[in-house]
């Protein structure tokens, strides 16, 4: 079951929104303009906010699914049982890998902002509110995405505690935390030289979010 379950949310988390959106939109491949990051920012540098938010609602819904359908294959065990909380946990984890490296792109996908908002909507509406809310008050008095998503990820485990206590889920929500963190490295750079770009700036980041 374990396995079964990892393996589809990893094949679902593969699927490339920002792929699917520039082909149904007639886009260029998002890999090939801006920052190459397949995601909503860099498929918004087309001017195409349709499509953008056509990939941030896709990258979204697929973390959010993949926890849905396992809570509900996995029944009342999911949030009972500390065998079905660490299933669930490799559910969570599989979703992200699978959009980090996606088996159907060469392993090369985006950064998983979007995706891990909606695991975390799956996993709890006011946890996945909490953390969401962070992300939009660093992104607006700050205007920096890429710092706004690093806030949302070092918080988004924090809010788990605080709501629930420590139970295995907190520690997949710590690995996903770490690994936004490792894909923002460049961006953690550029904020530090303070070349960065803003959110509503012209000019073009080097790494997006």
């Amino acid at each position: 079951m374990t396995a079964l379950l990892a393996f589809a949310a990893y094949l679902l988390g593969s699927i490339s929104f920002a792929l699917v959106a520039s082909r149904a939109f007639g886009l260029a491949d998002p890999r090939t303009y801006g920052s190459g990051n397949p995601g909503a920012t860099n498929v918004l540098r087309t001017g195409n906010k349709l499509a953008a938010v056509f990939t941030l609602i896709g990258d979204a819904l697929k973390g959010y699914v993949a926890v849905i359908l396992a809570r509900i294959l996995l029944g009342d065990e999911s949030l009972s049982s500390t065998l079905g909380s660490w299933i669930l946990c490799g559910v969570v984890i599989a979703v992200f890998l699978g959009h980090l490296f996606p088996i159907f792109h060469g392993f090369k996908g985006g950064k998983g902002v979007a995706t891990a908002c909606g695991i975390l909507f799956g996993i709890n509406w006011v946890l996945g509110l909490a953390t969401l809310s962070t992300w939009l008050i660093v992104a607006v008095f700050m205007r920096y995405s890429s710092l706004a998503a690093l806030a949302a990820a070092v918080f988004g485990p924090m809010y788990f505690v605080f709501l629930f206590g420590f139970q295995p889920m907190g520690w997949a929500l710590l690995v996903i935390c770490l690994l936004l963190i490792w894909r923002h490295r460049s961006n953690i750079q550029n904020l530090m030289n303070g070349t960065e770009s803003r959110i509503g700036s012209k000019k073009k980041a080097s790494k997006d979010n």
